[in-house]
């Protein structure tokens, strides 16, 4: 079985986000998200999911794409996590293309393309 993982904080889940989903498991067959908490949200990313983590975790449980939902909660877990859940490829959106190539020795590592026109911050902003 080929495992999959990707992180991140997927707040106002958008089309973006499912469409990084299902093209991440088309690379595998086991999905694994690491969602950040909202401890880790607001000390170390410095921001603020509209839904807490309990919300976010249950909306990204019912995507069929995902397989698990893990904890994420702090920046340097990611190599244990690959280890721990024998990972072959991490996946992340290219906006973050090179920040994990520290990961390579581990596992494979791929940057998706973004879907060109929605973000969380976009959604944000179009509602102010």
């Amino acid at each position: 079985m080929k495992k999959i993982i990707t992180y991140g904080t997927f707040d106002l889940l958008h089309y973006g986000h499912v469409r990084l989903l299902k093209r991440a498991k088309e690379l595998g067959d086991y999905l694994i998200v690491g969602l950040s908490t909202d401890e880790f949200n607001e000390f170390k990313k410095h921001k603020q999911a509209y839904n807490d983590y309990a919300e976010r975790k249950y909306i990204l449980e019912a995507i069929r794409y995902v397989d698990e939902v893990i904890p994420e909660e702090d920046w340097d877990q990611k190599v244990k996590d690959v280890q721990k859940y024998d990972i072959d490829t991490f996946v992340m959106g290219d906006d973050w293309k090179g920040q994990f190539d520290f990961l390579k020795p581990y596992c494979n590592v791929v940057y998706l393309p973004r879907t060109p026109g929605i973000s969380t911050t976009k959604i944000k902003q179009d509602l102010k």
